[in-house]
């Protein structure tokens, strides 16, 4: 039975359950149940699982050696599962020890399956949003990479954080307004939609755009920002109207 089938107090009962076992196989230095976790096809039993690592690294410190000893040994499996799981336990450890992690991420946005890729970009997601300034610095040593799917992930990556501080990344996306592959720029432009229609973001991104030298590209983006605003609307501060006035106002691209 999937995880959602249950009743809220059977899910309750097999989270404590979950957790009980994981904590049991790190003090014993076994991986049996974490491994059965690890590679559930239940995707909310996967994500109870390195919600679990992530609880444990924080709440009981003895078993931190534990915990990179079998993500050590489990990144290494033949099962797209069981890795995909390994970096999103390592994420939750990386939102506030990065250095600690950082050589999952490395592994796994070389990974051939894409569901560990996905996981990596998930992962820089949600460290980026709590612990941004070594998360952005590793990024940023990928953005010229030469697989265009580095560069792709990459910047989807670090959307997140551009959301709400759209300054900590802007100067990240600027490397990629001359990139040669349309699946790299068609997420670029994306990205500057993405994180232009909150409160006050606008502006920032709009001030950082006009020192863009690629204005084909930023037009493009431009046109994504306005409808986003109308695609958005319940969510967007400023109307598409609103948007546009102020994108006219204030873009100079010369």
């Amino acid at each position: 039975m999937a995880f959602y089938d249950l009743s809220k107090e059977d899910r309750n009962s097999l989270v404590e359950k979950i957790n009980q076992e994981i904590t049991l196989d790190l003090q014993l230095g076994n991986t049996q149940n974490i491994t059965s976790y690890f590679s559930d096809e239940d995707t909310y039993i996967r994500k109870t699982a390195y919600l679990a690592i992530g609880k444990i690294f924080y709440a009981k410190p003895l078993l931190q050696t534990h915990v990179f000893s079998i993500l050590n040994e489990l990144i290494i499996s033949e099962d797209e599962l069981i890795r995909q799981t390994v970096i999103n336990a390592a994420g939750e450890v990386g939102k506030f020890h990065f250095d600690k992690i950082q050589h999952f991420m490395d592994t796994g946005l070389f990974d051939k399956h894409h569901r560990v890729r996905n996981a990596v970009i998930g992962s820089i997601k949600k460290m980026g949003e709590r612990n941004p300034e070594p998360v952005l610095l590793w990024a940023k040593t990928y953005l010229k990479h030469p697989d265009k799917e580095i560069r792709r992930e990459i910047c989807h990556g670090i959307e997140l954080r551009g959301r709400t501080h759209p300054q900590d990344i802007l100067p990240l996306l600027k490397e990629l307004e001359f990139d040669e592959t349309r699946r790299v720029t068609d997420t670029l432009i994306h990205v500057l939609g993405q994180i232009a229609y909150k409160k006050g973001c606008l502006k920032t991104v709009v001030n950082h755009l006009n020192t863009w030298k690629n204005k084909g590209l930023v037009e493009k983006a431009l046109d994504e920002i306005v409808d986003v605003h109308n695609r958005y609307k319940k969510f967007a501060v400023l109307t598409q109207q609103e948007a546009i006035d102020y994108i006219d106002a204030n873009y100079n691209p010369y």
